[in-house]
């Protein structure tokens, strides 16, 4: 039996959910999916410019889980732009803390928002 998945922490639901290629009839266009917790390792190493170490204490996760998670979000996210496909941003396994939880800031109670698979 394989071990149980570690939530990721992620600092909140996207504010866009999906991106769609201008100029193409959507009719029948393959899609690609992204999940939260891809986005949030993206923007976590490539927008506020974190090192995987300092990335992964903040997603709850190892420095290994983290590399191997941007990896896989770089991936889809490059398929989806030079394919021309939808990009949809769903789903994961994570957690989003409440303030004052144990996810880097202080005490407090987790609230679960988001599971899927």
């Amino acid at each position: 039996m394989p071990r149980p998945r570690k939530l990721r922490f992620v600092q909140s639901h996207p504010a866009v959910t999906a991106f769609i290629p201008k100029g193409v009839p959507l009719r029948g266009r393959a899609e690609a999916v992204l999940s939260i917790e891809g986005l949030e390792a993206l923007k976590l190493n490539d927008v506020q410019g974190l090192d995987q170490e300092s990335a992964a204490r903040v997603m709850n996760v190892s420095r290994q889980t983290f590399g191997r998670i941007l990896a896989e979000a770089r991936a889809i996210v490059a398929d989806a732009l030079v394919m021309g496909k939808i990009l949809k941003i769903q789903g994961g396994h994570f957690d989003v803390p409440s303030p004052g939880s144990p996810g880097g800031r202080g005490g407090g109670r987790r609230m679960r928002r988001g599971r899927m698979g």
